[in-house]
């Protein structure tokens, strides 16, 4: 498809019209005659889409246009200024999208452009290639989980398949495999729905090269490109316009890619992602555009868009409501898909995942190898980001330099967030025990519930002596949360519960705290502890998104609350946030266990992760978790009995999770 600009059969009208639209919207604008200190990436692309325009409509004014950027490219000394010039993202990106022109319009150039964008490809080429040769094993070369992986070794691809250099093309087939081999199955990407969008599409592309080139179909080896949609799909807003942006997430709106919807819809037959490609390059485009805090950003994949769309496919609107993704220990569950459904999206894993994790350790101590580059995955292990009636509630820090675990919906202890944090690559160095995980995992779209517990006690300073800090979060049918954290150490600790708002709470006349955003709000009710001091304060976040745009700054405000007990070996938040309404849950009177009732859902959530024995005045069960709705069959949680009002509905021996009855 790439190589040959040769689209799927059949009409594409809106996609040519988009294609000839970005064609022409650099029109404007005059070429660099030096090279700026911010990144150059965005200058491929525009030479690329109207080289594409010009082969599709035969008009020599993309012809021209595209002339213009080239010209203005090949004329830099090098590409990329302030960050590794050479050898990184601009020249990844400019090494792609100017042999691809040369391989579309190469014959239609004036035979002195041809040759000066001939030999500064083979020149550019040749220092990314050297480059990742002796880089081997540190940095992006060896870097198998990481965007800057994949766009410089799709770039050395590209050049490498349009100029016969199999040196090239060969090592980066090899890095290609070794991708595709250790990416998780589930489809998760711990970098975050941003660089989701910014270096997936050219694993793709890399794919799209080999197939056709080589013939090679690595579309189905190792499994993450079939599943990643999925992943992206549960990581949207509802509405669809917005993101969760857990990880390094520049804004909320940056998330999209068209081009890749298409391109995973044809060739895994998935309906839903030819539908929200369909949304994407139609009726969200601009705005994204507009308000994208990511660069190049959404347009420049016009050429993606016409050249993967493959109109055969059908599409259908999302309907899955409930995901789990293990090897990120991400869990979402939503009410639905309309505006102003509720979404909650909770997660907790090693750095990078499972699967990076551990293979990273195994290259450590095999090969000297640092292979786990996860600048871009935050201390976030057991927080929260809740979503409801089209506005963010619950919130994340999106993008920051110094991470730190005060800037999510954590815990701290003695004012303390995770080891080693308070830096970009918060997971570097640190011991391999170091790691979070999930357990109790229940995912029932069908019944509307969704249960995990993250276990974080290992990602505190040793020194501080936690032996247990355990979140577990519930939601239910009609999207109201429960939090239970545990927490125990060796000796008497302040324990604070941490929640982070775009807008200050207020704080009701009943003790409960209103968190609102425009006309979209949700209560919190706290039910213990009783004495803990509360108090909200501002908290700015500021990072430098892109070494190669030294200038660019970005802060965000968050606000938040805090609530600390007085010191002891043990600490315990039960807590409940009720999106949309006033009524913010009871507690259950619990002689084991503990519980939280909404009647006007008639709903009910009973908790025992650590103990497992729950026991109220109509229910006694040895579960982890009860979850009942009136009317309904109960769901369960690592349960062996169950009895609800004297009659014995479950006595298993192995525990069970799921539907009872």
């Amino acid at each position: 498809m790439l190589l040959s600009a040769t689209p799927p059969p059949g009409p594409r009208p809106g996609r040519e019209l988009r294609l000839c639209e970005e064609a022409a919207r650099h029109r404007g604008l005059t070429p660099p005659r030096t090279h700026p200190l911010a990144s150059i990436t965005w200058l491929g692309p525009a030479a690329s889409n109207p080289a594409l325009a010009y082969r599709v409509t035969g008009d020599r004014a993309h012809l021209d246009e595209s002339r213009r950027w080239i010209e203005s490219a090949v004329r830099l000394p090098h590409w990329g200024r302030a960050h590794m010039p050479d050898h990184d993202l601009d020249a990844g990106w400019l090494l792609h999208h100017l042999s691809l022109a040369y391989r579309w319009i190469g014959d239609d150039l004036p035979d002195e452009v041809r040759a000066l964008l001939r030999y500064k490809l083979l020149l550019q080429g040749r220092r990314m290639y050297e480059f990742a040769v002796a880089g081997e094993g540190s940095w992006w070369s060896s870097s198998y989980w990481q965007n800057h992986n994949w766009i410089c070794y799709a770039g050395l691809a590209t050049a490498g398949y349009v100029l016969g250099k199999q040196e090239w093309t060969e090592r980066a087939k090899d890095n290609l495999g070794t991708v595709l081999d250790l990416m998780p199955q589930d489809g998760s990407h711990a970098e975050g729905v941003v660089y989701w969008r910014y270096g997936v599409p050219f694993l793709a592309i890399h794919l799209d090269l080999l197939q056709e080139a080589e013939g090679i179909d690595w579309w189905g080896r190792g499994g993450f490109l079939s599943s990643t949609f999925r992943y992206r799909l549960h990581q949207t807003a509802p509405g669809f316009a917005f993101n969760v942006d857990h990880g390094d997430c520049h804004d909320r709106r940056s998330g999209h890619s068209a081009g890749l919807y298409y391109r995973l819809a044809a060739q895994y037959g998935l309906p839903e992602a030819q539908w929200m490609g369909d949304l994407v390059s139609g009726e969200l485009l601009w705005q994204e555009a507009a308000e994208s805090g990511v660069r190049p950003g959404i347009l420049p994949e016009a050429y993606l868009e016409y050249l993967w769309y493959d109109p055969s496919v059908a599409a259908a609107r999302p309907a899955e409501t409930h995901a789990y993704f293990p090897d990120l220990g991400l869990l979402t569950a939503r009410t639905g898909w309309d505006d102003d459904a509720t979404l909650v999206s909770f997660k907790a894993s090693p750095g990078g995942g499972h699967t990076a994790w551990d293979t990273s350790a195994k290259h450590r101590a095999e090969r000297g190898w640092e292979t786990l580059n996860q600048g871009h995955h935050h201390p976030d292990s057991g927080s929260f980001v809740l979503v409801s009636q089209g506005a963010f509630l619950a919130v994340d820090e999106g993008y920051s330099n110094r991470k730190r675990a005060a800037h999510h919906n954590l815990l701290l202890v003695d004012g303390q967030g995770y080891a080693d944090e308070d830096r970009y690559h918060v997971y570097q160095g640190i011991p391999y025990e170091r790691q979070a995980r999930q357990r109790d995992v229940l995912v029932d779209g069908e019944g509307g519930w969704a249960h995990a517990t993250a276990e974080i006690a290992a990602m505190y300073d040793p020194a501080l002596g936690v032996r247990r800090l355990d979140r577990t979060l519930v939601s239910t049918p009609s999207g109201r949360l429960v939090l239970l954290d545990l927490a125990e150490a060796e000796e008497e600790r302040e324990w604070t519960f941490l929640l982070q708002t775009d807008r200050p709470t207020r704080a009701e006349p009943d003790g409960a705290r209103l968190i609102r955003s425009g006309t979209a709000t949700a209560l919190v009710r706290r039910f213990a502890p009783a004495g803990a001091s509360v108090h909200s304060e501002v908290t700015e976040v500021e990072a430098n998104p892109t070494s190669s745009t030294p200038e660019l700054r970005l802060t965000r405000t968050l606000h938040t609350l805090r609530a600390t007990t007085a010191r002891a070996r043990e600490g315990l938040f039960l807590t409940a946030l009720t999106p949309g309404t006033t009524d913010g849950g009871e507690r259950v009177a619990c002689a084991q266990g503990h519980g939280v009732a909404f009647a006007g859902a008639g709903e009910t959530v009973l908790l025992s992760p650590a103990g497992r024995r729950i026991r109220t005045e109509t229910v006694g069960a040895d579960a982890a978790a009860v979850l009942l709705r009136a009317g309904r069959a109960p769901y369960v949680v690592a349960c062996t009995r169950l009895e609800v009002d004297g009659r014995v509905l479950l006595d298993a021996p192995e525990p069970y999770t799921g539907k009872v009855g």
